[in-house]
């Protein structure tokens, strides 16, 4: 069993990454995150941490603009707008969830569709599905990576993925079954009917549904290779913080059955952090040739 961890495959995009600031930086130009968070979840906290600080170590410049849980959905419209006609800020995220009062949708499809890094807005989706992308979504992204560093072919291959959000399953599923991947997808869902059996049929497992340890080795045909996308919090009162991180997929059950296996931590987070910063930079160079 082959253990497909994110540090292995990261470590070869930094560099790529890294080379492409510091020549847009030649240039004269230094590409600039924008990331906003409201209020004080300390998951997103963590995760907008975790951002800023790759983006100081490829030498990218971040803008933090955290405001208060009680931000009006105004004042909120009011810093997207300011970011969108800012020309020295190239890249914006909201972080997500916001708080309840707020409106996340109409958020997403205010960024300025040439900022939205996440590719997020209508408009980037749509790109997507036309198989004309402006960026890849960041987690689909940093799946597609981690296949083409470990050489897991996916060609004629069928892939079952597990959830149907936009941020995950269904970008997913059209970057996989474009022409060049060709890989026949399955997108499940909780109304899937056999759902087991149906995951049981796929060469390459992707779970992304959000349920701590759920799917076990029924779910996984002998010699496939699973893509453990959940991150969730599980109380232990072993741990020094109380809690640990698991994914969705029982690693200890399944990684018997598995040919390979990510692992979380340490599997498919770090690339999606990576390719934000990817996206970023391609999001400067876009905007200095318009």
């Amino acid at each position: 069993m082959q253990k497909l961890t994110g540090k292995e495959v990261g470590q070869a995009l930094e560099g790529e990454v890294a080379g492409e600031v510091d020549t847009l930086k030649a240039g004269g130009l230094e590409p600039c995150l924008a990331v906003i968070l409201v209020g004080e979840n300390p998951e997103s906290q963590t995760y907008v941490r975790g951002k800023m600080k790759k983006a100081e170590q490829l030498g990218i410049r971040s803008l933090d603009k955290h405001l208060p849980a009680a931000t009006s959905q105004q004042e909120l419209e009011r810093t997207v707008a300011e970011l969108n006609a800012d020309p020295a800020v190239h890249g914006i995220l909201c972080q997500l969830p916001l708080p309840e009062h707020l409106d996340e949708p109409r958020i997403t499809t205010l960024i300025d569709p040439s900022k939205d890094v996440d590719c997020f807005h209508p408009h980037n989706f749509g790109l997507l599905a036309q198989g004309k992308p402006r960026f890849l979504p960041c987690t689909p992204a940093g799946i597609l990576a981690m296949l083409t560093h470990y050489e897991i072919p996916v060609t004629g291959r069928s892939v079952v993925v597990l959830g149907r959000s936009n941020i995950v399953g269904r970008p997913l599923s059209l970057l996989l079954s474009a022409k060049g991947r060709d890989a026949t997808v399955t997108v499940c869902h909780s109304r899937t009917a056999n759902l087991a059996q149906v995951a049981c049929g796929a060469d390459i497992l992707i779970a992304a549904i959000g349920r701590p340890e759920w799917v076990g080795p029924e779910f996984v045909k002998e010699g496939a290779v699973v893509i453990d996308v959940g991150v969730n919090r599980v109380e232990d009162p072993s741990r020094e913080r109380g809690y640990r991180l698991c994914g969705d997929v029982d690693f200890e059950r399944v990684a018997p059955r598995a040919s390979a296996i990510s692992p979380v931590p340490g599997g498919v987070g770090p690339l999606t952090i990576l390719m934000l910063m990817r996206n970023t930079v391609q999001a400067a160079r876009l905007l200095s040739e318009a």
